[in-house]
C-alpha cells in the first residue's frame, strides 16, 4: 500500500455492498485512497461473490483486464480459465477474501491472524473497520419467528452477541474509524427484558472493557443528526443513528442504523450525509431493462401457455377493476407478445433514471445485462400479480391490501382475512421508491410484483440489485435463490459510497 492508503477490514461482508461503496470513493487527485486488506464472510455463495468483485477491482485499471472480466460475463471462458490469465491478481483476491468462507466466532484464529498482519504492514497509516453483525436475531421478523419457537431465550442465541466479535476485531485493528450497520429492529432488541442497543453503545465506545485488550475509546457519531456536543456526542433518541436510504439518491425505502466510530484522539468533527432533492422511483431505474415474462412452477412452462393464461387473467382483472375505479375502462393490460424469461442483451429504450445513478450504475458498462431472469409462479398467483400490478397503477401507486382482493382472488389461506398477512401480494409501485428488499425475496416474489401487469411477474435478481444500488457489472454467483438472499442481505453501494466521503474528509482532516 501506498503511504496515502487507507486500509480497510470488512466483516460480515455479505457479497460486499458496504466494501463496493467505500472502495469506489475517489480523492481530489482522482485515485482511490481506501484499499479493502480482508473481507470476511461465511456464506460460500456470497464469498464467491466477493472474491469475483476483489478480482474485478484488482483487474478493471487495464485493457485486457476488462477485456477478460467482459468474456467471462459473456461466458466465453470459466471463472478457473479468467483466474488463471491473471494469477497474480486472482492470488491477491482470494486472498483478500481468505481464500474460503470464514465465520467471525468460529475461525477468529485464521481472521484475527490475518488481520493483525496486515495491521502491522499497514504501520501508522489510517485505518477503518466496516461492517454489521447478522441481523436475524434483531429484526422484527427474525424476532417474530423466534416467538413462535418453544422455549427460545434471546440470551441464549448467539446471534445477539455477534457485535462482539466486532469489539474483538476493533481491538486488535484499532482502527481510526469504524462503520457498523444494522437493521433498525437493534434499537428495541431485548435480552432478559432490557433494551441491549445502550449497551451496545457503551461497548462500542470502548471495547477493550470487553476484550480485556488496551484499546483506544471511541465517539459514536450519527451520520444524519448533528451532535450538541461533539466532544461528547450523547443523542437524545437512538433513531437519530437510523438512515432513510431514499433520502440519499437509493430508490429503496430502506431504513439501518449506522453508527460512525471514530477513536477518541480524532478530534475532528465528521459531516452529516446531505439530503437529496427529490427521491428515485422504481420505475426511473428498472424501466431500461428488457422486458421479461414470469413462468409456471406447478405445471409445463411455454410462452404460448402463458400468454395465453396471462391475456384471460387480464380480462378478468379489468372486469374486476372497473368495479372500484372509473378510469379501468381505459386500461389495458395484455401481456405483451414474445416474451422470453430471461435476457442478457441490453435494448435501446430511453433511460428515465437521475444523472447520479446512471453514473453510477454504467460506470463501466458490461457487455450484457447480468442475473436477469424471472421465477415461475403458480398459475393462480399470476391472476393476483395482475390484480395488484394494476390496482397499484390506478390507485396512484398504492399497493392492495388483502381486504382490497376480490373474494373470488382470495387465497386459500386461513389467515388471509387475519390482518397478519394484509401485504402478502405487494406491488412496488412504478412512481415511488420500492419497499425495503430483504432476502425474503428468495422465498418467493409476492413482496416484490413488478409494477407492470404486462410482463406479470416479480423482480429478478437484476431489478432488485438495481434498487439496493449495484453497479450494471456487478455479478452474483451461486443459482438464483443465494443471489436473491445475497442482494436482499447487502448495503446499498451508492449509500455506503456517500459514507466513504465522509469518512475521507475526516481522515483528511485530521491528518
Amino acid at each position: 500500500m501506498s503511504s496515502d492508503e487507507i486500509l480497510v477490514i470488512d466483516l460480515f461482508a455479505g457479497p460486499g455492498g458496504l466494501g463496493e461503496g467505500i472502495s469506489s470513493v475517489m480523492d481530489k487527485n482522482g485515485s482511490y485512497p481506501f484499499k479493502i486488506g480482508v473481507s470476511v464472510e461465511k456464506e460460500p455463495s456470497a464469498h464467491k461473490t466477493l472474491t469475483t468483485r476483489a478480482f474485478y477491482r484488482k483487474v478493471k485499471d487495464s485493457e485486457l483486464g476488462i477485456e477478460s472480466y467482459n468474456d467471462y460475463l459473456l461466458g466465453n471462458f470459466t471463472r478457473e480459465e479468467l483466474f488463471e490469465r491473471f494469477p497474480e491478481e486472482s492470488e491477491e483476491a482470494q486472498q483478500e477474501t481468505l481464500n474460503t468462507p470464514h465465520a467471525l466466532g468460529d475461525d477468529n484464529e485464521d481472521i484475527h491472524s490475518r488481520i493483525r498482519q496486515l495491521v502491522a504492514q499497514h504501520g501508522d497509516r489510517a485505518k477503518v473497520v466496516i461492517g454489521g453483525p447478522p441481523c436475524q436475531a434483531y429484526s422484527l421478523a427474525g424476532r417474530s419467528r423466534n416467538a413462535g419457537i418453544k422455549e427460545y431465550k434471546a440470551e441464549k442465541d448467539h446471534r445477539n452477541f455477534l457485535y462482539k466479535e466486532y469489539l474483538k476485531v476493533l481491538s486488535i485493528a484499532q482502527p481510526d474509524v469504524f462503520v457498523m450497520e444494522n437493521v433498525r429492529g437493534i434499537l428495541s432488541a431485548k435480552v432478559d427484558g432490557e433494551i441491549m442497543f445502550p449497551q451496545i453503545l457503551k461497548d462500542l465506545r470502548a471495547p477493550g472493557r470487553i476484550t480485556k485488550i488496551t484499546t483506544p475509546r471511541y465517539k459514536i457519531f450519527s451520520l444524519v443528526v448533528d451532535a450538541k456536543d461533539p466532544t461528547n456526542p450523547i443523542y437524545d433518541d437512538p433513531n437519530d443513528f437510523l438512515i432513510k436510504s431514499e433520502n440519499y439518491g437509493i430508490p429503496q425505502a430502506r431504513h439501518r442504523v449506522i453508527l460512525l466510530g471514530v477513536r477518541e484522539d480524532i478530534k475532528r468533527v465528521p459531516e452529516t450525509l446531505t439530503p437529496f432533492e427529490s427521491q428515485s422511483t422504481v420505475e426511473q431505474v428498472l424501466a431500461d431493462l428488457p422486458k421479461l415474462r414470469s413462468g409456471f412452477s406447478k405445471r409445463k412452462d411455454n410462452a404460448t401457455d402463458w400468454g395465453r393464461v396471462v391475456s384471460k387473467n387480464a380480462t378478468q382483472v379489468k372486469r374486476l377493476l372497473k368495479k372500484q375505479f372509473e378510469q379501468a375502462k381505459d386500461l389495458y393490460i395484455k401481456p405483451f407478445k414474445n416474451l422470453s424469461r430471461s435476457a442478457s442483451q441490453p435494448v435501446e429504450c430511453p433511460i428515465q433514471m437521475p444523472e447520479h445513478l446512471i453514473e453510477w450504475y454504467r460506470t463501466v458498462e458490461p457487455p450484457c445485462v447480468l442475473n436477469h431472469e424471472t421465477r415461475g409462479h403458480m398459475e393462480s398467483d399470476l391472476l393476483r400479480y395482475a390484480y395488484s400490478a394494476a390496482y397499484t397503477q390506478l390507485s396512484g401507486g398504492t399497493s392492495p391490501k388483502a381486504r382490497d382482493f376480490p373474494a373470488d382472488l382470495a387465497p386459500a389461506h386461513e389467515n388471509w382475512n387475519s390482518g397478519s398477512h394484509a401485504d402478502r401480494f405487494r406491488t412496488q409501485a412504478a412512481t415511488k421508491c420500492s419497499t425495503t428488499v430483504t432476502s425474503h425475496i428468495s422465498k418467493d416474489g409476492h413482496y416484490f410484483i413488478h409494477y407492470d401487469p404486462k410482463q406479470c411477474r416479480s423482480l429478478t435478481v437484476r431489478e432488485a440489485a438495481r434498487l439496493q444500488t449495484f453497479p450494471d457489472n456487478y455479478l452474483f454467483e451461486g443459482n438464483r435463490t443465494q443471489q436473491y438472499v445475497q442482494v436482499g442481505n447487502a448495503v446499498p453501494p451508492y449509500l455506503a459510497q456517500q459514507i466513504g466521503h465522509l469518512v475521507l474528509g475526516l481522515l483528511n482532516q485530521s491528518v
